[in-house]
């Protein structure tokens, strides 16, 4: 078995589970129908081919970047029909770690139909296009060990505002052999034709892991406390100007900041 690893990602995205007529809401990561959904598209097939292969692969979520819960007020006409008012629910500037696991020709035939795909490929709904490298590559390890320890992939700015050395992340996943589930999503697609969408369910497992955050400031040292400036080109020499003699340095903030030291040019 082989694990392929999704980053979905884009301003707007909405994964439908319980969602009905005119209310259209989003579940808090990726649903299965969703992820086997752009799968399919990208490897050409129509809402009337088979997708049994598809629907039996392994898949589980890691939320990088929850986003925000988003609500648009919808209305439409066309003449003559006056079409119910409806609210649509969808994430924005969300990030998801998605993984796929199944026997190795499928999943590398994955991978490489999402490099060229067929069709075009969106985050749940036809708007919502995914943003950056959608693929991350097939891996050897198992869908539960790729999902607990693959580095955090959310944004630059997300990771440099989160001051903690370590993040937790939030995992739904397919329940293994040996495990209870949690929860069950009726999210597994038996058919995506038109005239007959049919959905089953699946047992899952929630649970947090907890990974380092790459770009967390180290802790400041105890030299600070001491008039010392980390990385500062020009410390304050206490010890000179405390002995009343010698040329003691005198406080310069452009030069602690990495600027030329005002005082030694006058």
């Amino acid at each position: 078995m082989s694990t392929l690893l999704l980053r979905l990602a884009g301003p707007m995205q909405s994964w439908g589970m319980r969602g009905r007529f005119t209310r259209r809401t989003t579940e808090l990561q990726p649903t299965k129908s969703g992820v086997v959904g752009l799968l399919a598209a990208a490897m050409g097939r129509r809402r009337t081919d088979p997708i049994e292969d598809l629907a039996q692969l392994r898949m589980g979520v890691r939320i990088e970047q929850p986003g925000r819960l988003m609500r648009d007020f919808q209305t439409a006409t066309r003449p003559g029909v006056t079409a119910p008012l409806s609210y649509r629910y969808y994430l924005s500037d969300a990030i998801f770690l998605a993984a796929v696991e199944g026997p190795e020709p499928l999943v590398e035939g994955i991978d490489s139909a999402l490099t060229t795909p067929k069709f075009p490929l969106y985050l749940g709904r036809r708007a919502f296009p995914p943003a950056g490298r959608l693929s991350l590559g097939v891996r050897p390890e198992a869908m539960d060990e790729a999902l607990d320890t693959f580095p955090w992939q959310a944004s630059p700015l997300v990771k440099k505002s989160n001051h903690s050395p370590q993040v937790s992340l939030r995992v739904v996943r397919d329940i293994s052999a040996d495990e209870d589930p949690t929860d069950v999503h009726e999210d597994v697609p038996l058919s995506f034709d038109p005239n007959r969408r049919l959905f089953g369910s699946r047992p899952v497992v929630e649970y947090f892991v907890r990974l380092p955050n790459p770009v967390a400031e180290k802790p400041e040292s105890a030299d600070r406390a001491h008039g010392v400036s980390i990385g500062s080109t020009s410390p304050v020499d206490h010890r000179a100007s405390s002995r009343g003699g010698g040329s003691a340095r005198t406080h310069d903030p452009v030069g602690f900041l990495g600027g030329p030291n005002v005082s030694q040019q006058m």
